[in-house]
C-alpha cells in the first residue's frame, strides 16, 4: 500500500500568531485594541497599512479573544477583492449581520479583507448596513490604502494604521522559522529575504518555504532564484558597464536576465532603481537617472516591450555618463 502523502502546511499560516501578545511591533495598535477587548466591546474598525504587517492576523486574534473556541460561529470573514459587488453586501453580508450572536458577546463580527477593492456602489450599500445593524454586528475593514475607502465609512470606524516592520523584527521572524523547521540560512540569505520582502512577513514565510523545498541550507542565490528576482550584483555590474560606456556588454547582461533567466521587466527595473541609488556619481546625474527610471517604469507598466524599453534605458545611462 502506497504511503500517505505528507500534508502541505503553508508556513505563513503555521507561524501566524493566535494571541494578541504575539503580534509583532504594532504596540500603538495593539494597546488600543486591548482596551476594547477588556470591556468586551468594539467599535467598527478600519485597519490600514502595508501588506504583511499583521492586519488580518490581528482581526482573527480579536475574533478568538472575544468568542473563544467557537469563534467561527460568530464571525464572517470575506475577501472583498473577490466578493466586492453590491449583491454580496445586500445578500451574504446583510443576511449575516441581521442575525443575533451566539453566546455572551452582544454582537457578531464581519471581517472584510482587502476592502479597498470594493466598488463605490458596494461601499455605499455597506455604509447603510453598518448603520442599521450596529447594535448586533461589528465590522473590521482591512485595506492597504485607506484613501480608497469612502469618507462616510471612515467616519463610522476607529482607524488603526499599521506600520512597516523594522529589520530587527523581520530577522526575529526569519530565525523563528529557521529554528522551527531545522534549516540553515546564511547572512546574505537573510539580507536577500529582507530586500525582496520589504517588510512583508507573509512574503518572508512563503519565500523561506519555497527555498527550503530546494535545500535545507539557504543562501542569497537560492532566495533570488525562488523569487524570480534580479540579483543585485548582476544589476550592479550591468549599470557599471553602461556608465563606463560599454553599452553592448551591458545589453548582453540585460538579454541574459530577460531572455535566459526569464525575469520580468518590472522586477528588473525595480532592482535598477535600488542599485542606481548606490552608484558613485554626482547627485545631479543620479537625479536625472531616477527621473528616467520612473519614465521607463511607466512605459513598461502601460504595455511597452520590456526588452526594448530597458535597452533604451541603458542607452540613456551610457549617454548621461558621457556628459561632462
Amino acid at each position: 500500500m502506497a504511503a500517505k502523502p505528507k500534508e502541505f502546511v503553508v508556513w505563513a499560516e503555521k507561524y501566524r500568531p493566535t494571541k494578541i501578545k504575539d503580534i509583532i511591533d504594532q504596540e500603538h495598535v495593539v494597546n488600543r485594541v486591548k482596551a476594547f477587548l477588556k470591556d468586551r466591546n468594539l467599535p467598527h474598525m478600519l485597519f490600514a497599512g502595508p501588506p504583511g504587517t499583521g492586519k488580518t492576523t490581528l482581526a482573527l486574534v480579536i475574533a478568538r479573544e472575544l468568542y473563544g473556541p467557537q469563534w467561527r460561529s460568530n464571525v464572517l470573514s470575506l475577501n472583498a477583492s473577490d466578493e466586492r459587488g453590491i449583491d454580496v453586501i445586500r445578500g451574504k453580508i446583510k443576511d449575516f449581520a441581521r442575525t443575533k450572536p451566539i453566546g455572551d458577546v452582544p454582537f457578531k463580527l464581519i471581517i472584510l479583507d482587502e476592502a479597498d477593492a470594493m466598488t463605490a456602489e458596494a461601499q455605499q450599500a455597506l455604509r447603510r448596513t453598518m448603520e442599521d445593524f450596529a447594535a448586533i454586528t461589528r465590522f473590521i475593514l482591512i485595506c492597504n490604502y485607506s484613501s480608497k475607502i469612502i469618507e462616510p465609512i471612515q467616519s463610522r470606524c476607529a482607524v488603526f494604521r499599521f506600520k512597516a516592520l523594522p529589520e530587527k523584527f523581520q530577522k526575529e521572524f526569519i530565525n523563528r522559522i529557521v529554528k522551527g523547521e531545522g534549516l540553515e540560512i546564511t547572512e546574505d540569505g537573510i539580507k536577500a529575504l529582507l530586500d525582496i520582502a520589504e517588510g512583508d512577513l507573509r512574503k518572508v514565510a512563503n519565500l523561506l518555504q519555497a527555498a527550503a523545498a530546494m535545500t535545507k541550507k539557504i543562501d542569497a542565490n537560492i532566495v533570488y532564484d525562488v523569487a524570480s528576482q534580479a540579483k543585485p550584483k548582476e544589476v550592479e555590474e550591468m549599470l557599471n558597464l553602461a556608465m563606463k560606456g560599454n553599452f553592448l556588454k551591458a545589453r548582453e547582461k540585460l538579454h541574459k536576465m530577460l531572455l535566459i533567466e526569464g525575469l520580468a521587466g518590472q522586477d528588473v527595473i525595480k532592482q535598477i532603481y535600488k542599485q542606481s541609488l548606490k552608484l558613485d556619481i554626482p547627485e545631479d546625474k543620479k537625479v536625472e537617472l531616477i527621473h528616467l527610471i520612473g519614465e521607463y517604469d511607466f512605459r513598461i507598466s502601460e504595455g511597452g516591450d520590456a526588452l526594448i524599453q530597458l535597452t533604451s534605458l541603458l542607452a540613456h545611462f551610457a549617454l548621461i555618463a558621457k556628459k561632462k
